[in-house]
């Protein structure tokens, strides 16, 4: 890709690509996200809210930074989380959120140097800091192999899928789950009804 051509990673990346209905094996390549991690229901956790505060505004100013400074535009990338709990059970059948521990990102593009991203972070602070600023870190995510399908619907209607995925393909593949559950959020649940909600489900694994 050019200088002058401006990133999607929803159109551009072949890591961002699935299909519903079919579970794919790909080689995902190291990136590099801003992240903030916390506890608890996304729904309800003033935590969460508090990442997505501090998340965004850095974010935005990276773009503008790498367009003015580095002559590079991109398209800022969807939101994405990472999803654990102690007991997965409660996390892929019975949905407990409030036990769910999390890690909320945006990709940053290769070219953009940590010490670009700090810039960014600062610029922030001298605007509007937000309070959970100085809980963003940028930091590269390595998995490698992985399986991912898309998902429509309702992230509560997530289930089923994720129950086919880990006891059915997987297995039968002669693979086995590493890693942390990975979702990307293709589209903007504010302005989205949830029946028509578009989300990445990505699980890293390995051979058996």
């Amino acid at each position: 890709m050019s200088a002058t051509e401006k990133l999607d990673v929803k159109k551009d990346l072949d890591a961002y690509r699935a299909q519903r209905g079919r579970f794919r094996v790909l080689e995902v390549p190291d990136m590099q996200y801003l992240m903030v991690d916390g506890h608890g229901d996304p729904n309800t956790s003033p935590a969460f809210t508090g990442a997505l505060e501090a998340l965004y505004p850095v974010a935005y100013t990276l773009k503008f930074a790498s367009k003015r400074e580095l002559g590079r535009d991109y398209v800022v990338p969807p939101l994405e989380g990472l999803w654990s709990a102690q007991d997965m059970a409660s996390f892929t059948a019975e949905r407990d959120k409030s036990r769910w521990d999390w890690t909320v990102m945006l990709l940053v593009p290769e070219w953009i140097a940590p010490e670009t991203v700090a810039d960014a972070i600062e610029t922030v602070r001298t605007r509007s800091s937000p309070p959970r600023l100085d809980a963003v870190r940028v930091e590269r995510l390595s998995e490698g192999l992985c399986v991912q399908t898309l998902h429509i619907g309702s992230f509560d209607d997530e289930a089923p899928v994720l129950a086919q995925l880990h006891d059915e393909f997987i297995p039968a593949n002669g693979l086995r789950m590493v890693g942390t559950h990975h979702e990307i959020y293709l589209t903007d649940t504010r302005r989205t009804a949830p029946d028509k909600q578009r989300t990445i489900l990505r699980q890293p694994v390995a051979p058996i």
